[in-house]
């Protein structure tokens, strides 16, 4: 019996040897022949003698296991995602408030590959657990379907305990290889590699996850101190050395510049990869700085993940048609076929008006090409005229609500249609839907669907509603889905929006023409409600950033008594009323001036130095135009500062931007 599990032990070490240099190292020491020869001398030894068949044998990897339901896992250490950055000018500032913590940091830069996260376990050296990320506390326990791939090790070449985190993901030759097997069966096919893999590794057979030839990289060491690293790029090595597979594209890089190198390169070449990435991770690679930076609530302060400009693709605009804002505003919506961008389905899109529609010539029937801005937002880019059949159809706009069929009118030379109905059903929804919004009164636990329904149920007709919503504690406790601690959650989000600052509450009344960046400028210059009540025109038309149709809409707005009501009715309620950021100081250097920030800024943060320029009456902008008035210049300013030497554009120096706060 010696002899046999000696076999089965050199056996073992040959496969897990074999599939740790074909793919982690891909690199072939025996022929494909060789290795299904010894897998099958293997899978009939240990049928034979299932003493000697252990957890980290190579024919583990073949699948079999079927279980029941995915158990949860409630992770030690939580997995948290990262903040995502859109821009070169974020990614700076993301520098930018590092180095205000008094850091000079090296960083990593990764490939943040389009997959699936997972948590793998290991106690003396064999894998015990593999685990997703789920909501980052609790996820599923994919122990069965992690060991069927071949890049995770099921032992490690130390018998160390261990927990390292990473990613799962499908190549997309295995994407096309799979689809092409699944038309040919009559199956749909699978949308993209994210979407397969994370299908794949949660199937409760694990012959379907070991038939889709899924890979993995390991990319974070949890508690490295465990090990006496002191670096994150020390800490790839020591598990690449350890077994497992990791990117060979990671960099250690020394500055901002070089990360903004390193993305250059990635994105013009990302195609030529064998896998989908999305964005580019960057990482301080110093573990002390990352301890010394934590956490937000939600993300690490020390990484942040860029993500690619959006993508266009092409499809047909089936139909256009009208909903009906918070403001009453008719908005046109393209219908479209069902495409694909950047991984997501997109079915529709919003038009914004009836003078984009012309501008755009867009017809029923046309072939337009769509993206999705900030990889989030769907819109439409042009139509393809050459590919007009003459089977189009001229958009026509709307004369009459679509939902309360009243007449639709235009205000003054705007260029958008009005439903002036202000029992419009839809006007009223939407209206609630905003008010307890993020952006304005951010009401955590009352979404989109809860308002709907809240509406419907008698709840809530107006925003004053919210409020008194505590009097109907014991009917929502009779409404599936609503349980005592929802409920208890709810109402204290409520009584909390009742501390917010003024430009809030004002960007939550849906004043028409009034966003959120208008919304502050009018609190921050009236300073209370009764004050911005009272308001004039002319005092409201003499505010930079604040012309005839915002100033009208204002003071049409506070004329009527309804809107009066509900505010003293909000008052009543107990909410604050009054600007609680800085005030504007006026007649300083800044006031009235355009100002671009641009380079890594020593003593002031971006974020920083754009709330002290609007704290003393200035305006900043994001690029550089004839309109600007200085440049506030950093450490290697790049192409803005290029173009303000161009334009003639007055410069500063940090030095000289502190001197003239400080002369304020």
């Amino acid at each position: 019996m010696t002899n046999i599990k000696n076999r089965i032990d050199e056996l073992t070490k040959i496969l897990n040897d074999a599939n740790y240099n074909y793919y982690v190292l891909a690199n072939s020491i025996i022929t494909d022949q060789e290795y299904d020869k010894y897998l099958r001398e293997l899978e009939e030894l240990e049928e034979k003698y299932p003493e000697y068949s252990f957890e980290d044998s190579p024919t583990k990897r073949v699948g079999g296991e079927v279980i029941d339901s995915f158990k949860k896992v409630y992770h030690e250490k939580p997995m948290l995602s990262l903040s995502d950055v859109f821009s070169e000018s974020e990614v700076i500032s993301f520098d930018e408030r590092i180095k205000k913590e008094g850091i000079n940091p090296q960083y990593v830069c990764e490939l943040k590959i389009d997959g699936l996260s997972v948590s793998l376990l290991y106690k003396e050296g064999i894998l015990v657990r593999a685990a997703t990320r789920g909501d980052g506390v609790v996820g599923e326990d994919i122990t069965h379907n992690a060991k069927t791939i071949k890049s995770i090790p099921l032992s490690l070449k130390e018998k160390i305990d261990i927990e390292v985190r990473g990613e799962i993901f499908m190549s997309k030759e295995t994407l096309e290889k799979l689809n092409r097997e699944r038309i040919k069966n009559n199956e749909k096919p699978l949308q993209n590699t994210r979407n397969a893999a994370a299908g794949s590794i949660r199937q409760l057979d694990s012959k379907i996850a070991a038939k889709r030839s899924l890979d993995s990289y390991i990319y974070h060491l949890p508690n490295p101190e465990d090990y006496g690293i002191k670096t994150h790029m020390e800490a790839l090595d020591f598990m690449k050395n350890l077994g497992f597979k990791t990117n060979p594209n990671n960099r250690l890089v020394n500055n901002i510049n070089e990360v903004l190198e390193f993305i250059s390169e990635k994105t013009d070449t990302r195609d030529k990869l064998p896998y989908d990435i999305d964005g580019i991770v960057i990482k301080v690679n110093s573990f002390e700085y990352q301890n010394k930076l934590g956490f937000t609530a939600k993300y690490p302060k020390w990484a942040t993940a860029y993500k690619f400009p959006a993508e266009e693709v092409l499809t047909k605009l089936r139909d256009i048609i009208f909903t009906v804002g918070r403001t009453g505003q008719i908005t046109p919506n393209a219908v479209l076929d069902p495409v694909i961008v950047m991984g997501s389905t997109i079915s529709r899109a919003t038009l914004h008006n009836e003078d984009y529609v012309i501008e755009k010539d867009l017809h029923i029937g046309d072939i337009v090409s769509i993206r999705k801005a900030g990889d989030v937002i769907p819109e439409v880019v042009e139509v393809k005229k050459d590919r007009r059949t003459g089977l189009e159809k001229k958009f026509v706009m709307i004369d009459k609500c679509p939902i309360c069929n009243s007449k639709l009118v235009k205000k003054g030379d705007q260029v958008d249609y009005y439903c002036i109905n202000d029992h419009c059903p839809s006007r009223k929804i939407e209206g609630l839907i905003h008010f307890a919004s993020r952006d304005a009164m951010n009401i955590d636990g009352l979404g989109d669907k809860i308002v709907e329904d809240f509406f419907n149920f008698g709840f809530i007709k107006e925003v004053s509603d919210i409020y008194l919503l505590q009097s109907h504690r014991e009917d929502l406790t009779r409404l599936e889905g609503y349980g005592d601690k929802k409920i208890t959650n709810l109402i204290e989000a409520i009584e909390k929006s009742k501390e917010n600052s003024l430009e809030k509450l004002l960007f939550g009344l849906g004043i028409s023409h009034v966003g959120s960046k208008t919304a502050k400028i009018l609190a921050s210059n009236y300073h209370n409600m009764d004050n911005l009540i009272n308001a004039s025109f002319d005092s409201l038309n003499s505010i930079r950033d604040i012309g005839d149709i915002i100033a009208e809409s204002v003071v049409d707005y506070f004329k009527d008594e309804r809107n009066i009501n509900i505010i003293n009715k909000l008052k009543s309620f107990g909410l604050n009323m009054e600007y609680l950021g800085k005030k504007i100081i006026q007649n300083s250097f800044f006031s009235g001036k355009t100002f671009v920030l641009t380079g890594s800024l020593i003593l002031y943060s971006r974020e920083k130095g754009k709330e002290i320029i609007e704290s003393l009456g200035g305006k900043t902008s994001e690029s550089v135009s004839k309109k600007t008035d200085y440049v506030i210049v950093g450490d290697n300013p790049g192409k803005k500062y290029e173009k303000a030497l161009e334009l003639g554009i007055n410069i500063l120096t940090e030095r000289e931007f502190q001197e003239k706060i400080e002369n304020n």
